[in-house]
């Protein structure tokens, strides 16, 4: 909560500063807090219905969701492939987290085949990053069935999120080498790498404050010339640096880390909390490269599967810690 408080904060001390609009940060801290508090009472409530019921919903939203979107009816919904992608990762982790925390055979057979259902689900509504992310969460919750000490797995989901921040970082300041720069950058739209450049130009010239939360398209050269634009950088760190300053860049790095903490003290079963870790670990990604935490329902999603996989049931809980080293 300390925390969260102080993403809402800073947002309102930038945003003090600079006639910036903080609204979106608070709704997205406020809806982190929701979630999970949420998932925290319903996980303590229900461990294996809740992420159930999570994960079918999960799968529903990401079809629907070209009605959630912000963009124009009439156009492409801006941010559809970063937002349908983090759905389908939530809902894998989700109902991996189920099926770990069911023990009849054929309920967790279910729960398995809900997960796997969000790889062809990514196929079907044209988002390739959701079906890999989806089938990354699977593979990594197969894996935990069989680990012993989690604080190695999630210091590793830790460095693996900041690998991919990092090197989204180094494609917007030129410090990759050509080949891999043009490999990385090929992958995106076309004016993508020129957002995030734009956005570390104004986060070089902004480090301490930023300029002002929801105040990205307005400095920004390149938003001014892209068609529908939705006047962010489609990257989480970068939007923060050049919006917030570095101090947002930190409390958003505080933010993660703490919920891979929070994992790592959980009383859960061990592949329950690994399997939550590497499914936040591709939302962390995914933001790292899209505007996928722009989303309401996926900044909701997050916090209600941190909730799940930290709470404590109430009734036969017959569950041992599993607490690596």
């Amino acid at each position: 909560m300390l925390l969260l408080g102080a993403c809402a904060g800073w947002s309102l001390i930038t945003a003090a500063v600079h006639d910036g609009r903080p609204e979106g940060m608070l709704l997205a801290v406020l809806a982190v807090a929701a979630g999970y508090a949420t998932g925290r009472v319903s996980g303590a409530l229900l461990p294996v219905a809740a992420p159930c019921a999570g994960a079918a919903a999960g799968l529903v939203l990401a079809a629907a969701l070209p009605g959630l979107s912000p963009g124009p009816w009439y156009a492409a919904p801006l941010g559809h492939a970063g937002a349908t992608a983090a759905l389908l990762t939530l809902t894998a982790g989700a109902a991996c987290c189920a099926a770990w925390a069911t023990s009849v055979p054929a309920l967790r057979l279910g729960l398995g085949a809900l997960a796997c259902a969000t790889v062809p689900a990514g196929i079907v509504l044209g988002s390739a990053a959701g079906c890999v992310a989806g089938a990354a969460v699977l593979l990594c919750s197969l894996a935990a069935g069989s680990a012993r000490s989690r604080g190695v797995w999630l210091a590793g989901l830790a460095m693996a999120a900041g690998l991919v921040a990092a090197a989204i970082w180094a494609v917007a300041a030129g410090a990759l080498p050509d080949g891999l720069a043009g490999a990385l950058a090929g992958r995106f739209p076309a004016h993508r790498v020129s957002q995030w450049q734009d956005a570390l130009r104004l986060a070089d010239r902004n480090s301490g404050l930023g300029v002002g939360p929801g105040r990205f398209g307005e400095p920004s050269r390149i938003t001014a010339r892209t068609l529908l634009s939705d006047g962010r950088p489609h990257s989480a760190p970068l939007q923060q640096a050049a919006e917030q300053g570095l101090i947002g860049v930190f409390l958003l790095a505080a933010v993660f880390c703490w919920v891979l903490y929070a994992l790592w003290r959980t009383s859960r079963p061990t592949p329950v909390a690994l399997t939550a870790g590497a499914a936040l670990t591709a939302l962390a990604a995914l933001a790292s490269m899209s505007n996928a935490l722009s989303f309401t329902t996926v900044t909701a999603g997050a916090g209600l599967l941190a909730g799940w996989a930290t709470a404590r049931p109430w009734a036969g809980d017959s569950m041992t810690p599993g607490r690596g080293a």
